[in-house]
C-alpha cells in the first residue's frame, strides 16, 4: 500500500509546539496550499491542511518557520478521531510530516550577509557566471516573482 503526501504551501500560523507527558515534541500547523486553477471569478483558490510533526524535527521546524513561511512538506495522511467535551465524534484527516524543506531564504541569515558586505567585506564570487552575465550581487534588487509565475 501506498500512503504518501507531498505539500508546498505557507503557514497561516505559527506553529504550535507541545510536549506529551514522556517529553516527546509535536508541532500542529495548518498549510494553505493554493490550487492551480481559477474559480469562475478568475481567483485562485486553497486548501487548507492540517499537518502535525513530531520530536526534534517538531522543535526545529517550530524554531525557523512562521506565519507566511513558504515550506515543503512531505509525509503519510493519518486519520483519527476522538470524542469532545460535548460527547459529538470529531473525525481528522492530517499529514504526519516525515520530512521538510525550508523553500525560501532565512531572514536573519540575509541580514547577517548584508551586515558582513556593508563591513567592507569583500566577496570571492568572480564576477561574471558561467553563461556569460554578471553575476549577482547580494546588494542588487531581488527579482519580484508572484505565485502566479510559478508553475506549481
Amino acid at each position: 500500500m501506498i500512503n504518501r503526501g507531498v505539500l508546498t504551501g505557507r503557514l497561516t500560523k505559527n506553529p504550535e509546539v507541545r510536549y506529551t507527558q514522556s517529553g516527546a515534541a509535536n508541532a500542529t500547523f495548518t498549510l494553505a496550499v493554493n490550487r492551480p486553477f481559477t474559480n469562475q471569478q478568475g481567483e485562485h483558490e486553497a486548501d487548507f491542511i492540517n499537518c502535525v510533526i513530531w520530536r526534534k524535527a517538531a522543535e526545529t521546524f517550530a524554531n525557523f518557520t512562521h506565519k507566511g513561511s513558504l515550506v515543503g512538506v512531505e509525509g503519510r495522511i493519518q486519520t483519527r478521531n476522538y470524542e469532545n467535551q460535548q460527547g459529538a465524534h470529531v473525525y481528522v484527516t492530517e499529514l504526519v510530516v516525515e520530512n521538510f524543506s525550508f523553500l525560501e531564504p532565512n531572514p536573519n541569515s540575509v541580514n547577517r550577509t548584508q551586515q558582513n558586505n556593508n563591513r567592507g567585506a569583500q566577496s570571492q564570487r568572480p564576477t561574471n557566471n558561467v553563461y556569460g552575465g554578471k553575476q549577482p550581487d547580494i546588494n542588487d534588487e531581488a527579482i519580484d516573482i508572484s505565485d502566479a509565475d510559478l508553475p506549481f
